[in-house]
C-alpha cells in the first residue's frame, strides 16, 4: 500500500488534503483567539471546537479514499454468474367496452355547446 500511496497520481490529492486540514486548524486557533477577546461569545468558542473536527474528518475520509482504492476488487460468486432471465412480459388486457343503453340529455347538450364553441374558434 506504501507504494500506491505514494505514487504521483495521489500527490494532488495529499497536497490538498494536507492544505486544507492545516486551513481548518488555523481557523480553529483563530476562533479560538476571537472567543478569549473581549467582544468574544460562546458562537466563536463553537467554532473553535468544531475547525479541528473539518480537519479530522477531512484526514480520516483521504484514508479512506486511499484504502479503498488500495483494495483489490474481490469477484463474487454473484457477480460472476449470467443474470437470470427476465420474466415473461404479462399480456396486455383491454377491460370491455362499457355499454351504455341510456342516451344521456344533458352530457349530449354540453357536448354539442362545446362543439359549437370550437367552431366558434376555427372561425376566429
Amino acid at each position: 500500500m506504501r507504494r500506491f500511496v505514494l505514487s504521483p497520481k495521489w500527490w494532488v490529492g495529499h497536497v490538498l488534503v494536507a492544505l486544507a486540514a492545516a486551513a481548518f486548524v488555523a481557523l480553529g486557533f483563530w476562533q479560538w483567539d476571537r472567543s478569549q477577546a473581549v467582544a468574544g461569545d460562546f458562537q466563536n468558542l463553537g467554532y473553535a471546537l468544531q475547525w479541528p473536527l473539518f480537519a479530522v474528518f477531512a484526514v480520516l475520509a483521504w484514508w479512506r479514499v486511499l484504502w479503498l482504492e488500495s483494495r483489490p476488487t474481490l469477484a463474487t460468486p454473484e457477480s460472476t454468474a449470467p443474470p437470470p432471465p427476465p420474466p415473461p412480459a404479462p399480456e396486455a388486457r383491454r377491460p370491455p367496452p362499457v355499454q351504455e343503453d341510456e342516451s344521456d340529455d344533458e352530457l349530449a347538450a354540453y357536448n354539442a355547446f362545446l362543439a359549437r364553441l370550437a367552431e366558434q374558434d376555427r372561425r376566429r
